[in-house]
């Protein structure tokens, strides 16, 4: 009796409760020092901004500004305007560059996800290993081949320099192409049996399934064009065709003690779109980071 009594107790236990419980508190007393712990480089950052030049070197280093000041964005924005290019000049390169891109990458990613995951042809498999192994190659392998590519294609000091070299992500590649095979091939030959083509299929039943994946594209994909300065250094004389990161990069050449304050400005300028666009569809991401490897 004692024994069914305690098994009845247990079953009716939740392991996860909806609401607050005291069995939660010790994974409170872990994951709050950790939250706190992976939290400080984040606040440290976005106050370094704010700091005037004193306790920008004040020794021990703080984390927290004491007499927060808008000088270091003042001083960034007028010293731009002294280069004959305004800051919002390169804003606005940097957002048209950084959506263009991602569209291009959405489409290309969700085309390429969905012949992967549910067509059969010749060299399927090659094609897609040939993919992971672009995941190997870092950005300094590729540098003397792209530039090649984009010298004789003929798109120097084009937006095309800005955005093709990174219009493929093999990662998302991979991510939604895992995320498309969990889809059921029962729902794809019903929707052929309904008279679909490949077209409607992708737009009304793939796109709808996966946005989570797709969601995950592009986060990395916005991270990785945002800050990225490859084209504007090796294919664009143009300044007035470089980007924000470029810009603001150029003043980490600078090691005057002035700039000090601008370059912890510029830094965070370059870090909050990032940090917005990941709180934003975090949980999308981590839906795709749980089911990915799922099948």
């Amino acid at each position: 009796m004692k024994k069914r009594r305690k098994r009845s107790k247990f079953m009716g236990a939740k392991i996860n409760p909806k609401y607050f419980s005291a069995s939660q508190i010790k994974f409170y007393l872990i994951l709050l020092p950790l939250a706190v712990f992976m939290i400080i480089p984040v606040i440290y950052v976005i106050n370094q901004a704010f700091k005037p030049l004193g306790e920008l070197f004040a020794f021990p280093p703080t984390i927290f500004v004491k007499s927060p000041t808008l000088k270091n964005f003042k001083d960034l924005f007028e010293l731009s305007s002294t280069t004959g290019i305004p800051m919002s000049r390169y804003i606005l390169n940097s957002a048209l560059i950084t959506l263009l891109t991602i569209l291009l990458n959405l489409v290309i990613t969700i085309l390429g996800a969905y012949v992967f995951s549910k067509k059969k042809f010749k060299a399927k498999r090659v094609l897609f290993e040939i993919n992971q192994l672009a995941l190997m190659f870092v950005p300094t392998a590729v540098a003397v081949p792209r530039y090649l590519v984009i010298v004789r294609s003929g798109m120097l000091d084009t937006w095309w320099a800005h955005v093709l070299p990174l219009a493929a992500m093999p990662v998302g590649l991979f991510l939604v192409k895992q995320f498309t095979d969990q889809i059921p091939d029962a729902l794809i030959e019903a929707a052929v049996m309904d008279g679909a083509n490949d077209i409607v299929i992708i737009r009304k039943v793939l796109v709808p399934l996966i946005k989570p994946a797709l969601a995950t594209s592009v986060v990395l994909t916005f991270q990785q064009v945002w800050g990225a300065v490859e084209a504007s250094n090796n294919f664009i004389t143009d300044d007035s065709m470089r980007t924000l990161a470029f810009y603001l990069s150029s003043l980490s050449t600078n090691n005057t003690v002035a700039a000090a304050g601008m370059q912890a400005a510029a830094s965070v300028i370059l870090f909050l779109p990032n940090l917005i666009i990941f709180i934003v569809m975090q949980s999308q991401v981590m839906n795709t980071m749980s089911h990915s490897g799922i099948k």
